[in-house]
């Protein structure tokens, strides 16, 4: 298990863009040479810093989008209202320096030796997270059984859609869309409730590591229904995200 990052110690550094990757109309996939990289575990995220001419700076923390022995990247969803996203999202091109800090965070990473089965549970981009713990899965050759649940608005909003759908033995995918579904859509349709989570969480008995990522309302109606279930709470991870 990955020790937890101490903010305080954390120093802030110049990264360097080298791609972004178009993952739906309002989200970007943005990868980093960091030169001073300590290395960082699935599930972890590090802060990005922008500073205005005049002074102002605002900061956001992201989820790392890849696994152990990967570059560092970070996924962002565009919010029309939001201070850091709509220029990571829009002006933001291979070659731009990004100012970052990390990797921050102890608790919400997995490694093989966790061992499982897991159980994914995302609400919108809270996916980013749990994609870096499938591709960690996979590189590290692991066998454990791993089942996602994704509810996105619409199959149009399913971030990293076309990895997901590769992903095979012993890795099982589900998609619930809440908004709209397309014609001749065989998944689930609405949102994350106790019923659905009953047909596709391993039974309690199973003893499954859980990392649900999303938004709060989300995160807490999922973990409340799991541990209704007959999960302990202990073994069921969380992390909220916020504005952007």
């Amino acid at each position: 298990m990955a020790t937890a990052a101490v903010r305080g110690r954390l120093t802030w550094q110049t990264a360097t863009v080298t791609s972004v990757m178009r993952e739906t109309d309002a989200v970007r996939t943005i990868e980093l040479e960091v030169p001073d990289w300590p290395g960082h575990h699935a599930g972890q995220h590090l802060d990005v810093r922008l500073t205005a001419e005049d002074g102002y700076t605002a900061e956001r923390s992201y989820s790392i989008a890849t696994a152990d022995d990967e570059p560092v990247a970070i996924t962002v969803e565009r919010l029309d209202d939001g201070e850091v996203s709509p220029y990571l999202t829009e002006e933001l091109h291979a070659g731009d320096q990004l100012e970052l800090r990390g990797p921050i965070g102890g608790w919400f990473v997995w490694d093989t030796s966790d061992g499982g089965p897991l159980l994914l549970v995302a609400g919108g981009s809270g996916v980013v997270p749990l994609r870096a713990i499938l591709r960690h899965r996979q590189r590290a050759g692991s066998d454990v059984p791993a089942r996602l649940l994704y509810s996105s608005r619409t199959l149009a909003e399913v971030i990293y859609h076309s990895e997901l759908d590769q992903y095979r033995g012993g890795v099982a995918v589900s998609y619930t869309l809440t908004r709209s579904q397309p014609p001749g859509w065989t998944g689930y349709s609405g949102r994350v409730d106790a019923a659905l989570l009953a047909k596709i969480a391993w039974p309690a008995s199973e003893h499954p590591l859980v990392f649900v990522c999303g938004p709060t309302s989300f995160v807490e109606a999922v973990a409340g229904n799991l541990v209704a279930l007959g999960y302990p709470a202990g073994r069921v991870k969380t992390e909220r995200f916020g504005g952007a």
